[in-house]
């Protein structure tokens, strides 16, 4: 029989149960034992929402309080020693002050996880780094789920993985730590088999990645170790085909091998074709990481072709990667258009259709007969609905010119008559863009959706907002203010509201980190911006003050990574039609007044595809969608552009080709590492290398932001360096705020009077 099976379910509860149980115990409103309680509530539903869905097979420790690869770190003892730990097992305030830092220690870094808008806590090796079991969750969890009668497939990030996941704090390598990692790894299985589980999920998603000799080599020497400890082991691998990896995994010894066919469909013939016929293929043919509904047609095709190869007995019908990416349940979606809801596909319809697939291979396709007409149904009207295409849009691509990629002068010109216009000081000062969302502005807007507040009144408020951000900011003496975003709810879902193309959920959340939840708009048409969307507030910021006011714009980019993407054209076509939205507002804010326009491109480097051998494509058309949006401007207008939580080192070329005219970079967390990539490259233009983690609740000393500018100016000309916060302040409080940047403008004070 072929199994209906799943890698990992949304942690985070259908109504955000998670985030309100975790922000409740981080603010002492709810003791530890009320968080674990919560969490086993969340556990218990989505194991019996997949049982109930009719899984074989369900996936246990995919939950966590924070980040899975912060669970591994603890569950393997990799705690750095400023957290000072020295207990049996690591307890939830010093994980939650590894993930966030506290008022006396710093937090560990943050990073995406492969291609995705999701931020995992980075592992921190040294050449004396041991392992020891420091964690029971996994246990705790497994033994949770079998006493429900629930058939667990523990979860753990594969050693190779990990170690790649990681960052050596010294010289060392790494992977000269395997071998005393393996042990460790070995006792968790062993420990596992005595609990009586059968199978164990282990993620090597580092499969469908360029891999050096040594990774190659690691995962021959891991996946021998493991093999030998008692469990059957299912390798799983996704977002991504196996490509010239595809022999080495083929020949690792593993029991199950997962593959990503939603990504990679055409990869599925040569894996058959040289597949091990003693082993079970999981085909992961459902999206993972998107919203729409499958063509199961099409999926059942790929399955059946893998049957008749390798029989119903080898075969698992799986998603293309963990549901984590996906939101919770479209039941839950009561306002939603008719017509748009039945294209979407959330987690919980996802296990249906995983089910459907299953039961078709074990019971012939006449037993699913019902749900493929309907998939047809389903296909046939998305394609032919006149709500996908608009011609105006289609026009204005077809009819781009050269001259609308790029500026009127090179940049040692446009900075010239740019610092002549806005005559800034020396470690000029600024932030980000948004400032607390306080419980205040949240009622506002909920009030204003619900209709209990009127539309004057709620823009009303909004202005009170802006007036006392922007007096707030002068009072510190900042150089460049921003009127600090009260009216928006999410730099993506807030744009997407205002543009044609878009639709939007009401429950649609999924994980970005913590509990930073983020509700993705979903692009289902042509774009297109029918009006302005940000004037009117940037204007009003402005005039209250002689400053130079940011107009705050999010980019095409990242537009698109950030939000559920149509998959009926190229990617790169989307991109480009909100380039041309995100232009028409730049340029209506150069009119307005403007001089300064942040175009914020966070997601540019988690959109890298994860083969070299496909970046020089998807660079092209970023930075041409980049470029296009901020390119319609007068030399005078100062473009700047923001990037968080991203390693720009092996794309700087392209980070410079987008010519912004100065951009932002994450840099507090890596103690200014991340600038290495600017210096190397002699970057050009110029760079705002955050002074302070606003992911942490501590407050950084005057003295702690000098040290970093320090190093930033022995490695950067100090002409070039802006003063600012690592990203927005949206989720910090007021008390935290305050004396951060009154403790960044006097550090930038200090260093102009250093270098004058």
């Amino acid at each position: 029989m072929a199994l209906a099976t799943n890698l990992g379910y949304p942690r985070i509860g259908a109504r955000r149960e998670l985030k309100k149980a975790t922000e409740s115990y981080w603010k002492g409103d709810i003791s530890a034992n009320d968080l674990i309680a919560a969490g086993a509530t969340i556990r218990k539903s989505n194991w019996q929402t997949q049982k109930d869905a009719g899984l074989d097979m369900i996936p246990v420790g995919d939950f966590s309080f924070y980040d899975h690869v912060l669970d591994m770190t603890t569950l393997l003892g990799v705690i750095p020693e400023r957290y000072g730990f020295n207990g049996d097992l690591v307890d939830l305030d010093t994980y939650f002050a590894m993930a966030r830092g506290h008022d006396t220690v710093t937090a560990m870094e943050m990073t995406k996880w492969f291609d995705t808008n999701y931020h995992y806590i980075v592992p921190e090796f040294d050449k004396d780094t041991s392992f020891k079991i420091l964690s029971s969750k996994i246990f705790d969890e497994t033994a949770e789920a079998q006493s429900l009668g629930i058939k667990a497939r523990p979860v753990l990030i594969g050693p190779v993985t990990y170690l790649s996941l990681g960052k050596a704090k010294d010289e060392s390598n790494p992977f000269d730590l395997l071998p005393k990692l393996l042990p460790v790894y070995a006792e968790i299985l062993g420990r596992l088999k005595s609990m009586g589980v059968e199978w164990v999920q282990i993620d090597e998603p580092i499969l469908a990645m360029d891999l050096t000799n040594i990774q190659k080599d690691s995962l021959k020497t891991s996946c021998a170790a493991l093999s030998g400890c008692g469990v059957k082991i299912c390798l799983a691998t996704y977002f991504c085909d196996l490509r010239d990896n595809e022999s080495l995994a083929l020949s690792l010894p593993f029991d199950a091998l997962h593959i990503d066919l939603k990504r990679a469909p055409d990869q599925l013939g040569s894996i058959i074709k040289h597949f091990p016929k003693d082993k079970i293929l999981s085909l992961g043919l459902i999206d993972g990481r998107n919203i729409w509904k499958a063509d199961l047609h099409k999926a059942f095709k790929l399955a059946h072709h893998a049957q008749d190869v390798l029989g119903s007995d080898h075969i698992w019908i799986a998603p293309s990667c963990s549901m984590i990416h996906s939101p919770n349940d479209l039941d839950l979606e009561t306002r939603m258009d008719d017509q748009l809801k039945s294209w979407l596909a959330f987690s919980k319809q996802k296990l249906s259709e995983i089910r459907d697939l299953a039961t078709g291979l074990n019971n012939g396709e006449s037993a699913i007969s019902s749900q493929l007409e309907a998939s047809d149904a389903v296909v046939k009207d998305r394609a032919t609905s006149s709500r996908i295409h608009n011609k105006d849009v289609e026009h204005r691509i077809k009819t781009l010119e050269p001259s609308m990629f790029a500026r009127h002068c090179d940049f040692d010109k446009r900075r010239l008559v740019q610092h002549a216009a806005l005559d800034l000081p020396a470690f000029p000062t600024t932030s980000i863009g948004s400032f607390p969302q306080t419980k205040e502005i949240r009622e506002a807007r909920a009030a204003l959706k619900k209709g209990t507040l009127s539309l004057p009144d709620y823009e009303h408020a909004m202005k009170d907002e802006i007036l006392r951000v922007i007096r707030f900011q002068e009072n510190l003496d900042m150089d460049v203010l921003v009127h600090g975003e009260p009216e928006r709810n999410d730099m993506v879902e807030y744009f997407g509201e205002q543009l044609q193309g878009y639709t939007f959920s009401q429950n649609g959340w999924v994980q970005s980190y913590g509990s930073r939840y983020v509700k993705p708009p979903i692009i289902f048409g042509d774009v297109s911006r029918p009006h302005p969307m940000t004037v009117e507030w940037s204007s009003y910021a402005q005039s209250l003050t002689d400053r130079p006011v940011k107009g705050m714009l999010t980019g095409p980019i990242t537009m698109l990574f950030w939000s559920f993407v149509r998959d009926d054209q190229p990617r790169s076509v989307t991109c480009k039609q909100i380039a041309l939205a995100i232009r028409d507002e730049v340029v209506d804010l150069e009119k307005a007044g403007i001089k300064v326009i942040q175009i914020d491109e966070p997601a540019i480097r988690e959109g890298l595809p994860l083969r070299r051998s496909d970046w020089e494509d998807y660079l092209a058309w970023a930075v041409d969608s980049f470029r296009l949006s901020s390119s319609g401007v007068v030399d005078e207008t100062q473009i700047h552009t923001h990037m968080c939580y991203s390693e720009f080192n092996d794309i700087i070329d392209s980070i410079a080709d987008l010519d912004a005219d100065a951009i932002s970079i994450e840099t507090s967390r890596s103690q200014m590492e991340l600038l290495e990539a600017f210096v190397n490259f002699d970057y050009p233009n110029e760079i705002g290398p955050g002074v302070y983690d606003i992911h942490s609740p501590r407050i950084p000393s005057q003295e702690e932001m000098i040290v970093l500018l320090e190093k930033a100016a022995t490695v950067l000309d100090p002409s070039q360096i802006w003063v600012n916060p690592d990203c927005g302040l949206k989720t910090r409080g007021w008390a935290e705020v305050e004396p951060a940047l009154k403790h960044m403008v006097e550090a930038a004070k200090t260093m102009r009077g250093r270098v004058s």
